[in-house]
């Protein structure tokens, strides 16, 4: 009989639906309800009472279950796999995107998709929100920060626009 390893954190892909720390968190949550209820159908069934109906899953977990080719049927896999979603959640590499508006959580899922593709596979996105950027971003990493919102960019132009208009005036 062989016994199937378990997957450890640092293996499991992160599906488009899960761009933050939050939506882990939400993972995790959701798990440990359903451990908790499909405990408790075994406790009843062993007494002798009819079980009820399984729970339904969100459809960010079954995208993630299948994804990572996780089973939830028995009281050691899900505890394995809650244990190894906190250490995800703990170790997650995060982004910090400081935005002038609220992003819509379509652009969000493009940009977690990039990031996982680009940076790190497992990389989440904390936002923010600064309505005075006007435009662009203020993104934020462990060790980097950049401003690319428009600020920024007028900011660093600023001696070039300052020779074009001081151009156009003497045009005239």
């Amino acid at each position: 009989m062989t016994e199937t390893v378990a997957k450890q954190y640092s293996d499991f892909v992160l599906p488009p639906s899960v761009v933050s720390r939050v939506d882990i968190s939400r993972l995790v949550t959701e798990i440990e309800q359903i451990d908790s209820v499909l405990t408790a159908m075994q406790v009843r069934a062993g007494v002798g009472i009819a079980p009820e109906q399984n729970p339904t899953l969100s459809p960010c977990l079954s995208e993630f279950l299948a994804q990572n080719q996780l089973m939830l049927k028995t009281s050691k896999e899900r505890t394995a796999l809650i244990e190894q979603m906190h250490r995800l959640k703990d170790t997650v590499p995060t982004i910090h995107m400081t935005f002038a508006s609220t992003a819509d959580p379509e652009s969000l899922g493009q940009l977690a998709a990039w990031l996982r593709g680009e940076v790190h596979p497992q990389a989440v996105i904390a936002v923010g929100l600064q309505p005075a950027l006007v435009a662009g971003v203020y993104l934020r990493t462990p060790n980097h920060v950049h401003d690319l919102s428009l600020r920024a960019a007028v900011k660093s132009a600023r001696g070039v626009l300052r020779q074009e208009m001081e151009q156009l005036s003497g045009k005239r």
